[in-house]
């Protein structure tokens, strides 16, 4: 079957297959002497592409700042990655901390993975919010960066946990 891209957010991807490939990437690049630093890099990287390619076809809401922040990405979690989050806002660090019991890309243990999966997520996630808001013009104040993933499935912890930094303002 041929299906368009708006089409395809609407399928429910097959994250069995989407795991399985960002794993034995991974392995590949370790394989090929790239460090970890590089490959989270990588990961982060692919994150970011494919929101600039998905925020063509979907967005949730016309813009994002602090107020909505929170609804944006628990639908973003629901929606595109079919996880429930718990979603922080520590206002006093500029942190985004997300809790995920269902993270699509690390639902198992990897003795041999010293990345996790998610890092991609990351990307993803920052990215959208750059291109949602670089749309409108009279709201380009809300960035979000990747920071780390705390925690993760792929590591044998019982969530994943990903930090996020932001900056809020006028003029950024």
């Amino acid at each position: 079957m041929n299906y368009s891209r708006e089409e395809l957010i609407e399928i429910q991807a097959v994250s069995n297959q989407m795991r399985n490939a960002v794993y034995h990437l991974m392995r590949f690049m370790k394989d090929n002497d790239l460090n970890e630093a590089e490959i989270i890099k990588r990961l982060r990287n692919m994150g970011r592409n494919i929101a600039k390619t998905f925020s063509k076809y979907w967005s949730p809401v016309p813009t994002i700042d602090l107020r909505n922040l929170k609804d944006f990405l628990a639908t973003v979690y629901k929606k595109i990655l079919n996880s429930s989050v718990i979603i922080n806002i520590i206002n006093l660090e500029n942190e985004i901390e997300i809790i995920d019991k269902n993270c699509a890309l690390c639902k198992y243990h990897y003795e041999d993975i010293e990345v996790a999966g998610c890092e991609i997520i990351l990307g993803f996630i920052s990215e959208l919010v750059e291109q949602i808001n670089s749309r409108n013009i009279q709201n380009q104040s809300l960035k979000i960066f990747p920071e780390s993933v705390r925690e993760s499935q792929a590591y044998g912890n019982a969530s994943c946990i990903q930090i996020f930094k932001y900056q809020w303002g006028e003029g950024l």
